[in-house]
């Protein structure tokens, strides 16, 4: 199959996925789009937003769709990094046995991420970063694809720690998760207080999804977007030449490079998707509020204005 061909396949198989995923989740289309976006590259997902947004049911109904394993972790101030990779006990004959965590799954969702300490958060990023986990010496492989799916409460509540820059970065996107429009709360109540069950078809397999990512990764792209998502990112540096005078006044930390590949591989899923055989410079701007967002960091100056991340990536764009 050609990959013009592919790429028209993959336009109708990602309309039916959304029709499929919007039987249980009603609205949060921005979401969803951005997390299909992340999963067709390849990456990780932070969604961020206040406890009863359906965080964990979308992220389980994405799973039953894309026909993938699904495990959920749910991040405790308790949790050790054995309970999420695995652990070796000693069997009936006396031998180590590894026994495999939650970790090893096509998809994780890793609730609340923020609620655990420091330590157990970092268990994810050997598997986020090099897709396997070491124990005792051993490397074990996890089985493709894979994707981390992470919610986290916003920051100024009670009882969390905010996520080391180190772990933030692994993530290519953090989605924004907001209060559903009046009509979206009265669908939700409608369905959600019925006796009735919604059952999902799984669209793709495992196999499917990976050619699709190398797919998306063969698309050519012009050297024009490569450089204004490079352009995008150094603006967000402060003390550069590139800094942007917002960034200047109200920043304390910009993105690093992994920013500039995730801007331009998302570009290439959001072109790809809306039936595009190359990205350009709207698809950069479309995926750029969710890759930077929580790769710039405000000082206090920003904090004390009240100035949004979005203020500052919009006014870059």
């Amino acid at each position: 199959m050609s990959d013009v061909t592919a790429i028209e396949q993959l336009v109708q198989k990602h309309k039916l996925l959304k029709e499929e995923i919007a039987k249980v989740i009603i609205g949060q289309e921005e979401v969803v789009d951005q997390v299909l976006i992340a999963i067709f590259s390849g990456g990780h997902s932070l969604l961020v937003g206040v406890p009863g947004l359906a965080k964990t049911l979308m992220v389980n109904t994405i799973a039953k769709a894309l026909g993938l394993n699904f495990k959920r972790i749910q991040f405790t101030p308790d949790l050790m990094p054995s309970d999420i990779v695995g652990s070796e006990i000693l069997d009936e004959s006396r031998n180590f046995k590894f026994l495999k965590g939650p970790v090893f799954s096509n998809i994780v969702l890793a609730d609340e991420i923020n609620r655990t300490p420091p330590k157990t958060q970092s268990a994810l990023l050997e598997a986020m970063q090099e897709k396997a986990v070491t124990v005792a010496g051993t490397q074990y492989q996890l089985s493709l694809p894979y994707f981390v799916l992470a919610t986290q409460n916003p920051i100024e509540q009670e009882g969390t720690y905010p996520l080391p820059e180190a772990q933030l970065d692994r993530f290519m996107f953090s989605i924004e998760l907001k209060y559903p429009s009046f009509a979206e709360e009265v669908n939700v109540v409608k369905a959600t207080t019925a006796d009735k069950s919604v059952s999902i078809t799984p669209l793709f397999t495992a196999q499917e999804i990976i050619d699709y990512q190398h797919l998306i990764r063969r698309m050519p792209v012009a050297d024009n977007v490569i450089e204004y998502a490079v352009t995008v990112v150094s603006k967000t540096r402060p003390n550069t030449d590139a800094t942007a005078d917002v960034v200047s006044k109200y920043v304390d930390w910009g993105a690093g490079p992994r920013a500039s590949q995730n801007l331009i591989l998302a570009a290439k899923a959001h072109a790809a998707v809306n039936g595009k055989f190359s990205p350009d410079i709207e698809d950069v701007k479309a995926v750029a509020l969710g890759i930077l967002r929580h790769r710039v960091l405000k000082n206090y100056k920003a904090e004390a204005e009240g100035i949004s991340e979005e203020y500052i990536i919009n006014s870059i764009l």
